[in-house]
């Protein structure tokens, strides 16, 4: 039989490690120089730690990992009928109770919800590690890839992000790759949730809007509808995305957003720190159509995009204000980037 990889999985070869190394050595250089110190977690979390994290969209892409025995007799029909279950897309822990884990984000919060007492916040964390997503393998995009993720949590302050676009630029520049890095914020996403009819509408227009770069307008509209959006609620999507025009700075897009959200009060915290942060860092653009469909994000979002090059995102995170509220531990705020995955 001839050998084959897994679909969606590579070999390095020397060459490219070396290349690779070098890149990662970069970046790690940058994380230590900011402050952050390194943590590393299993290949693999428990199934309750990873569910229910990523929204409805990014569950799905979970892989799941068998449990031990299922061969044995005295197993056979419990498990036939626990199967029966999973390929509902229900959990069985008869079957799995475990999953190679999605992102470094979640196992994070993990780690800090089981060791708060030893840490000291705010606390500073880098990670480089394999992740593994049961996706559509294509160009650029594979089950198994490394992330080098860096998080603080403990720490509200807005400055947070500053030091992390920082960092971006900083590797960037190192590596001599051009790039733009792009921001919003989850704040205003949930005013325009609330401008189509109720904040409950977030996660659906936000996985809507997060495919516009990958599909026009119009089929983004279409998903709409086909998800029952009524046409007051798409007149006020496409008016909200009207404002996304290269040819009007970051202080007219602000302007433009305060106008649009003035009875919001979530919205216009979300353009304030939008605001603070386009004060403070320099190329950065703010793009109202970025929505990063994970539902853990509370404020600001970020995402940095090669140029000159026809591929996907290179790098992006944001803010989450009580990711560790998931495991009974709330009220620690944090945000978390990942530069290169």
């Amino acid at each position: 039989m001839k050998p084959t990889l897994p679909q969606g999985t590579r070999d390095f070869t020397p060459e490219i490690v070396r290349k690779r190394s070098f890149i990662l050595n970069t970046i790690r250089s940058q994380f230590e120089l900011f402050g952050f110190e390194p943590l590393e977690t299993p290949a693999f979390e428990n199934m309750e730690t990873l569910m229910g994290k990523y929204g409805e969209e990014g569950d799905k892409l979970i892989f799941k990992i068998l449990n031990n025995g299922l061969e044995r007799q005295e197993k056979h029909a419990q498990a036939h009928l626990d199967f029966e279950k999973v390929l509902e897309g229900k959990n069985v822990k008869g079957i799995t109770e475990r999953a190679l884990k999605y992102d470094l984000t979640i196992p994070f919060a993990r780690y800090v919800s089981m060791n708060r007492g030893q840490i000291s916040f705010p606390f500073k964390r880098y990670q480089i590690q394999p992740v593994w997503r049961a996706d559509k393998p294509q160009r650029g995009r594979y089950r198994e890839f490394t992330q080098c993720d860096a998080d603080i949590v403990g720490s509200k302050s807005l400055l947070n992000e500053v030091d992390l676009i920082q960092i971006y630029s900083n590797v960037f520049a190192a590596l001599n790759i051009q790039n733009e890095i792009c921001i919003n914020n989850r704040k205003i996403l949930a005013a325009l949730a609330e401008k189509c009819g109720g904040i409950e509408m977030l996660s659906t227009i936000t996985v809507a809007i997060d495919k516009l770069d990958k599909i026009q307008l119009e089929k983004v509209i279409d998903e709409l509808r086909q998800k029952n959006i009524d046409d007051t609620a798409i007149a006020a999507i496409e008016e909200y995305l009207s404002l996304k025009n290269p040819s009007i700075g970051n202080e007219e897009t602000i302007q433009k957003l305060k106008i649009l959200f003035e009875k919001s009060e979530i919205g216009q915290e979300g353009i304030e720190e939008i605001a603070f942060i386009v004060k403070h860092c320099q190329d950065i653009t703010v793009d109202v159509s970025l929505a990063r469909g994970l539902n853990y994000y509370t404020g600001t979002i970020l995402e940095v995009k090669p140029l000159g090059i026809q591929m996907g995102s290179i790098g992006g995170g944001g803010r989450y204000d009580d990711l560790t509220g998931l495991f009974g531990v709330p009220d620690i705020a944090g945000g978390g980037y990942i530069l290169w995955g």
